[in-house]
């Protein structure tokens, strides 16, 4: 059995063939060229913004950009923008390494640094030093993805683009939508175990992903999966870089609007910040019917659950419109929103009733290596951050809470706020008297000219010339 239907198209136009004896203007051979047509032209269209990435974490330096040097560490990556970003898997640049280097078609090639990077999405864009003359990716409409779908992955498996830039073409289906990807045996026992941690999860964890029947290898991660047309509707990830195995197929992150807008952040170079609602589900939550809080600790205090007046006995039916039947429903359309951001919720009382609520999301704590070139500038030597990512590290003792107000992330030596001896962990709840609940409403207040008055969470003020 051939396998895909892909082949089996071909095989179908083929068989036609023979019952014309390969006449030059027989139909099926018409029709066996004419797809082979549109899967060339689609390879062509897409090819010039398909990238190999070579990387390096030795302790002296490597000519990477010899096309005859042999790389230990290497991905894909697609460009996307034509002042030279690259989007890539996180795990192709973990660690970060000690050189990037980046070959696209026709040999050209630069090296690159990491402009931003996310571990809960798997997902970074590099950025090249030299400027090159780039073609950036078109991207397709996900929504009409189905399964059965005909899909051509452009890669570079074992760095075969090292030399030139030139990947490698496979062909597939869609095999499935809505997948996740495979954790080993270790983490799967611990997520069933801790019903409450499932939110620890990393996205592709959840039903996030592409399932693709294209073969995938080492080297293959943060590939272009394309349309018929040549439009990036997913970057590829390897099965291979993910369990240490091989096998033909893997998974790809699909660039739906939700990804798209992760993916507009770490262009910007900014740090992902994902919404955090703040509420705990019990043992037996979401079995199908909603998502039911849990009966001892439903929610945190003073997180935006609390606020948004959810309550012990409380069920969550949708998230912005969207069924949340499971706990990874749930977990996963509140990961898809960014702090700051609304999120309405369709709640069942205890007693039956529903009511429409809307919660202003905290930001949620990612694990991992964070990476963000474009930080916001220091206000008088002080970076602060949500107090939702105090609660979410405190230890588990019992009860958290959400603080009021901003924790100091950050003091630079020498600075105006070292030198009244503000520290990193402090909270500030107040700036020149107006209270601050957010990172944006602190740099807002602190920004303006003149002396700066700061209230700390111990009643403390300090003033900052």
């Amino acid at each position: 059995m051939s396998r895909t239907l892909w082949s089996l198209s071909l095989l179908a136009c083929l068989a036609g063939i023979r019952e014309l004896a390969w006449a030059e203007d027989g139909p099926a051979l018409k029709e066996a060229l004419a797809l082979q047509e549109v899967v060339q032209d689609a390879i062509a269209v897409a090819e010039p913004s398909v990238a190999c990435i070579v990387v390096y974490h030795g302790s002296q330096e490597r000519n990477l950009a010899d096309p005859n040097y042999v790389p230990e560490s290497f991905g894909s990556g697609v460009v996307i923008e034509q002042q030279g970003l690259i989007l890539t898997n996180y795990h192709v640049v973990r660690d970060e390494p000690t050189q990037i280097y980046v070959r696209l078609p026709g040999g050209k090639g630069s090296y690159a640094k990491i402009h931003a990077a996310d571990p809960r999405s798997d997902l970074a864009v590099l950025q090249l030093r030299d400027k090159l003359e780039l073609k950036p990716i078109k991207f397709g409409d996900t929504s009409r993805v189905r399964k059965g779908q005909f899909v051509i992955c452009l890669s570079n498996p074992y760095a075969v683009g090292a030399s030139d830039g030139s990947p490698s073409a496979s062909q597939g289906i869609i095999s499935n939508i809505r997948r996740r990807a495979p954790g080993n045996p270790k983490q799967e026992k611990e997520e069933a175990e801790v019903p409450r941690g499932n939110q620890k999860k990393p996205l592709q964890r959840y039903t996030t992903l592409f399932q693709t029947d294209a073969r995938l290898n080492l080297g293959c991660s943060g590939g272009a999966l394309i349309n018929l047309r040549g439009e990036l509707i997913g970057l590829t990830t390897s099965l291979a870089a993910l369990s240490g195995g091989e096998t033909a197929g893997g998974f790809a992150v699909p660039m739906d609007a939700a990804i798209q807008r992760i993916v507009k952040v770490l262009k910007e170079g900014k740090q992902v910040e994902y919404g955090f609602l703040g509420v705990s589900l019990g043992a037996g939550a979401g079995r199908g019917d909603g998502v039911r809080l849990d009966d001892q600790f439903p929610v945190i205090r003073g997180s935006p659950a609390e606020k948004a007046g959810l309550k012990r006995g409380d069920t969550i039916l949708k998230v912005n419109g969207m069924p949340v039947n499971y706990n990874d429903d749930l977990f996963l359309a509140l990961g898809m929103l960014l702090a700051g951001s609304e999120a309405r919720l369709e709640v069942r009382s205890a007693l039956g009733g529903t009511r429409q609520v809307s919660a202003t999301l905290a930001k949620y704590h990612v694990e991992g290596k964070i990476i963000a070139s474009n930080l916001p500038a220091d206000v008088r030597g002080i970076r602060v951050d949500y107090t939702s990512i105090l609660a979410q590290t405190a230890p588990a003792f019992g009860p958290v809470m959400i603080r009021p107000g901003v924790y100091v992330k950050e003091v630079k030596p020498g600075s105006a706020a070292d030198k009244v001896e503000i520290r990193v962990l402090d909270v500030i709840t107040r700036v020149n008297g107006h209270s601050v609940s957010t990172p944006d409403e602190f740099y807002q207040r602190a920004k303006q000219p003149g002396p700066l008055e700061l209230t700390l969470e111990t009643n403390r003020t300090v003033k900052l010339n």
